[in-house]
């Protein structure tokens, strides 16, 4: 019997396959390149629009992991020989890891009950809103849930503010927004924000969490763009729209805020990875963001956006390499979650706390500044989430997504204590002693 269910599901397996392999990544390769010049370390900086790279060198001496197609090779190779760039190809074939990834994923499918949460599997975008919405249903006292826009094929964006009740003064409790999955290739980042809310509704031992602090939790904003990544294509990383005019579809939604748009760092041609769209804000997922921020600004202390991959805590300036007026509280703060999420780290997880323009590379249009630059929340922070031992980035095996969702959640409660002790106990002091007097 037990030879009889490996057999269906190798089956199983074969038959998905020939579904949904409808984009082919055959014979892209991947290519490390090390500059060791500085001029060099620009070179590379200034081939990100028009190539994907999976990793990007820093600084001197690092490596970038840049996936070519393979029409572009010769011309990759002749560009780097020019600028006497070293490289190697370290992978000739990038399908053969998808597949492998595939094989993972359906293996450890989960079968869930409708609304059901599980981190040993990556879910479906319904599997995921149905949790969301069962936890509105079953914990009305503390969740409540929201429809805050749609995406451009027409699918509800879902956000579950999370609430002991309201401020009993007339001070409003601080809140801590997040969202995930605006790269809808980097799965690992909804089932993080998930984990969140499991643990601030359903495990009483977290009550005090939400006793002084609101939370309001957007899973997985880009729901076109993540379903796209488990039927067709599993690195597309956009939205789902062709805006008119252009010759590719997609729209990197995190280069589509309307703060210093187009600045630095995104691309104005449709076909590349970083294409910021006609316009700031012309994408229905960012609106949503935006349009549910703004109302509720004055209350939102801290923002998190989460992505994949790299182990970092990054935070403003993105749009060039400046740091914001307070970019002391930024790196002290992100340190506390950083040391937080290594402390309890099962997979020797080591995070950097930096600016993101000086750290990385220049990214105008991203979430994290707008939060900062429009919204005027002061404490804004894209969390770059683990990998895994995945031998190649955006492919985390299934078996580490619980692992990553419960040291995260460890920095997230990090997060939360500098909030309330910032935003509401200090408040409560204040308010203590004017009573007193």
């Amino acid at each position: 019997m037990i030879q009889f269910r490996n057999l269906l599901r190798v089956l199983v397996f074969w038959a998905t396959l020939i579904v949904i392999n409808c984009t082919s990544y055959n014979n892209y390769a991947i290519y490390k390149v090390i500059p060791e010049t500085k001029n060099q370390l620009e070179f590379l900086k200034s081939l990100h629009e028009k190539f994907d790279f999976w990793k990007e060198s820093r600084q001197i001496g690092l490596p970038s992991d840049v996936m070519v197609a393979p029409q572009d090779q010769q011309e990759f190779e002749n560009m780097l020989n020019r600028n006497n760039l070293q490289y190697e190809v370290v992978i000739n074939n990038v399908e053969t890891i998808i597949q492998k990834q595939k094989v993972e994923t359906l293996l450890t499918r989960s079968s869930l009950g409708l609304g059901d949460v599980t981190f040993n599997s990556f879910m479906y975008y319904s599997e995921q809103m149905a949790y969301v919405r069962r936890v509105a249903e079953d914990y009305p006292d503390k969740a409540s849930v929201e429809t805050i826009g749609q995406s451009y094929e027409g699918t509800d964006i879902l956000l579950l503010k999370i609430s002991s009740g309201p401020s009993e003064t007339s001070t409003p409790k601080p809140m801590i927004f997040i969202d995930a999955g605006i790269h809808c290739r980097e799965w690992i980042a909804p089932p993080v924000a998930l984990y969140i809310i499991q643990q601030l509704v359903e495990n009483t031992t977290n009550a005090a969490l939400i006793e002084n602090v609101d939370w309001a939790i957007a899973p997985n904003v880009n729901p076109d763009g993540y379903s796209y990544t488990q039927t067709t294509n599993r690195l597309w990383r956009k939205n789902r729209r062709l805006a008119e005019g252009d010759a590719c579809y997609g729209i990197d939604l995190n280069r589509n805020f309307g703060y210093m748009w187009m600045f630095d760092g995104a691309s104005n041609y449709s076909c590349d990875q970083t294409y910021a769209g006609p316009s700031s804000f012309s994408e229905p997922e960012s609106r949503a963001i935006r349009d549910w921020i703004l109302p509720n600004k004055d209350n939102i202390k801290l923002y998190l956006t989460f992505h994949s991959y790299g182990e970092m805590i990054l935070y403003p300036w993105g749009y060039a390499p400046i740091y914001t007026e307070n970019a002391d509280d930024l790196q002290r703060v992100g340190e506390l979650a950083a040391e937080a999420i290594e402390s309890s780290s099962t997979i020797n997880s080591n995070y950097t706390v930096a600016n993101s323009a000086i750290f990385l590379y220049p990214a105008a249009g991203a979430s994290d500044d707008w939060a900062v630059g429009e919204a005027e929340i002061k404490l804004s922070y894209t969390v770059e989430l683990p990998n895994g031992d995945a031998p190649y980035y955006f492919m985390i095996p299934a078996r580490q997504i619980l692992p990553v969702v419960q040291e995260t959640f460890q920095g997230v409660q990090a997060f939360h204590k500098y909030i309330e002790e910032e935003f509401w106990t200090t408040n409560s002091a204040s308010r203590m002693r004017k009573f007193i007097n």
